[in-house]
């Protein structure tokens, strides 16, 4: 450990700059405190600002909302070859098959 170590701590619950819903989004995600730490730079003041970066990064990875996924329909060509392999493996089985005979 150095001597110009930085540990920059945010405490979701007890922010004000938070709403209920970010604050929920937050708890839930990375819990009741972020911490960030930077001892990288030989000065402190350096390494205050990575480590202030650093936090604002997790919490904006925090608060982010993932993008709906728009759901995805087959093409129709892809449909028509997975209907033909099938087709061409049901008749593979069917060669197969002994011949009926007459009894």
């Amino acid at each position: 450990m150095t001597a110009s170590r930085v540990e920059a701590v945010f405490d979701v619950e007890a922010s004000r700059s938070l709403d209920e819903g970010q604050r929920e989004r937050l708890l839930g995600r990375v819990g009741p405190v972020i911490t960030a730490v930077a001892q990288d730079a030989r000065g402190q003041a350096r390494n205050r600002e990575l480590a202030l970066r650093r936090l604002a990064e997790k919490i904006a990875a925090g608060l982010a909302t993932p993008r709906r996924r728009r759901p995805t329909r087959p093409t129709r060509a892809s449909r028509e070859r997975r209907l033909e392999e099938k087709r061409r493996a049901g008749e593979r089985k069917r060669t197969r098959r002994p011949p009926r005979g007459e009894y």
